[in-house]
């Protein structure tokens, strides 16, 4: 039996805008897309209702990590220019606990949504987080 080295157990996401690094990330969620479908129903055909594609929705995507020193900086230097901002590009390639790449996922016309950062509560000690939400027009894969 060959075992496949490069299996997708101890993820991390190294995420760029515009090839500029964000850093790497723990999680990321909301990778997906969905064909939105028009239901038309024909006279005189009483068997099934035609489902007609009409257009591409894609989910923002959250990608989430631990709060480390400077980890937060280059992600709010880019929110900052939200305003002015033109749609970026952004990367997200997969690589395994040995830094081997698995997968990359190109997202197109990239906008940030929203930054949060962690919640500090004194009485339930845990991992500071952040998370970067970002919506997209187009995700290409490549991997």
């Amino acid at each position: 039996m060959i075992e496949d080295t490069k299996i997708a157990v101890g993820v991390s996401y190294v995420v760029k805008i515009d090839g500029e690094s964000l850093g790497e990330f723990a999680s990321c969620e909301g990778l997906s897309v969905e064909v939105v479908l028009e239901s038309r129903e024909e006279g005189g055909n009483n068997s099934f209702v035609w489902q007609l594609p009409t257009r591409l929705k894609f989910s923002n995507v959250k990608l989430s990590r631990p709060v480390g020193k400077g980890t937060s900086q280059p992600i709010l230097a880019w929110i900052s220019k939200a305003p002015g901002l033109k749609p970026s590009t952004a990367e997200i390639q997969a690589q395994n606990a040995y830094g081997d790449k698995i997968a990359t996922w190109y997202l197109q016309r990239v906008v940030p949504v929203r930054w949060t950062g962690p919640s500090f509560t004194a009485d339930q000690p845990k991992v500071l987080t952040e998370t970067l939400e970002l919506a997209h027009h187009g995700i290409d894969a490549d991997g």
